[in-house]
């Protein structure tokens, strides 16, 4: 059922800390689903519905783009929120993106429920 895969990507999303950004794919490796991230995608954009709030703006594609900035409220909303955490973004892509990158599969251990 999508909604209960929308909660548990809200759910890793929320451990995203300031400063940092995750991608699609890796949060979707991370929950059993390596093919899914078109579908982590669709969840970041129903997010403005759950509470707690999930940080949207954390979570980019692949290659550091935000690829997802035209589902927020204005169209720099995404980039500012990520200024706003000390991510610098050029063009639409997170600079020193290796350095910011956070991978749930790394950072959290494999059997987080």
């Amino acid at each position: 059922m999508a909604s209960e895969f929308f909660e548990r990507v809200w759910e890793v999303v929320r451990l995203i800390p300031k400063g940092r950004v995750s991608s699609y794919g890796a949060i979707g490796r991370y929950l059993g689903s390596p093919k899914s991230a078109r579908l982590v995608g669709y969840a970041m954009n129903a997010s403005h519905q759950a509470s707690p709030i999930v940080p949207a703006h954390r979570v980019v594609n692949r290659k550091g783009m935000l690829s997802g900035k035209h589902h927020f409220a204005f169209p720099g909303q995404m980039q500012a929120l990520l200024e706003s955490e000390g991510i610098q973004v050029n063009e639409d892509v997170v600079q020193n993106f290796e350095q910011h990158f956070w991978d749930p599969n790394i950072e959290l251990d494999l059997n987080h429920e």
